[in-house]
């Protein structure tokens, strides 16, 4: 899989007229838009995004979840748990999420063993926690803007989350455009219907310590966003399936994103 170059795209982005962009632009972008139908993800490397920014946030996160952890296994109250907005906001302990019921799709396409999900064919609740931290701004009166939550004793998890969180738009903003582009259609065919919502830096913790080696901490699933985006995790374990329902780890090179 090749890794998607948007520097070469970030050159000419202000070039409305497709037709117009340097051939080498267009090659980028017809590459976004194989990638995407080949495989469903994209490697990417933005040249805006630092990735010591990664780090701070996901340093960040590390400590949030360890003590939210240990509140929550105590019996503690965790303020930062918003059950009454459905988790909308906030923090989501484990086995709240769970996957949809993918089993007879499992069976139809009759797996080899090594691309077959490690999950059961009875969805589970997951293990893994989440925090949402919603990114940009929300159309007045959206009914579902709900107040951000800051946890306490975090005095830079604002500027952290909303630094981070904004890279990654950004990024994802670009890419859009380098799809359409690469699928012969205007550039804003994506970006238009993607401002004003309800975009989400959705954060897991895995606990690695109270679990065994092989609980699943995410069961078998699909994202339910236009695109997601992640930074480079610290430990292995994400598989994705490519559309030939080929099985691949996750392997994030230094320096890059996966979308």
């Amino acid at each position: 899989m090749p890794i998607i170059d948007m520097s070469i795209y970030l050159q000419a982005q202000d070039c409305d007229d497709i037709n117009k962009l340097p051939e080498e632009v267009q090659i980028e972008c017809q590459k976004v838009a194989e990638c995407f139908h080949k495989f469903g993800i994209l490697l990417i490397k933005d040249p805006r995004v630092d990735m010591q920014d990664n780090e701070n946030y996901v340093d960040m996160m590390e400590d949030y979840f360890e003590q939210a952890g240990d509140l929550f296994y105590a019996g503690k109250e965790v303020a930062d748990i918003k059950k009454d907005w459905f988790y909308q906001v906030g923090a989501t302990p484990e086995f709240i999420e769970k996957a949809r019921d993918h089993s007879e799709k499992i069976k139809s396409l009759n797996l080899a063993p090594e691309d077959t999900p490690v999950s059961p064919m009875t969805p589970i609740y997951d293990h893994k926690w989440r925090f949402m931290w919603k990114i940009g701004e929300r159309p007045e009166g959206a009914a579902d803007d709900f107040p951000q939550v800051i946890p306490e004793g975090f005095q830079d998890w604002e500027t952290k989350m909303n630094k981070w969180g904004g890279k990654l738009y950004s990024a994802v903003d670009i890419i859009a455009q380098m799809a359409a582009i690469g699928m012969s259609v205007p550039k804003d065919t994506f970006t238009k219907r993607m401002q004003g919502g309800a975009h989400l830096l959705a954060p897991t913790g895995s606990d690695l310590i109270k679990n065994d080696v092989g609980t699943i901490f995410a069961g078998f699933h699909y994202d339910i966003s236009f695109m997601t985006i992640h930074g480079k995790s610290r430990y292995p374990g994400l598989s994705v399936w490519t559309r030939e329902w080929k099985k691949k780890a996750v392997k994030i090179p230094h320096g890059c994103l996966l979308v």
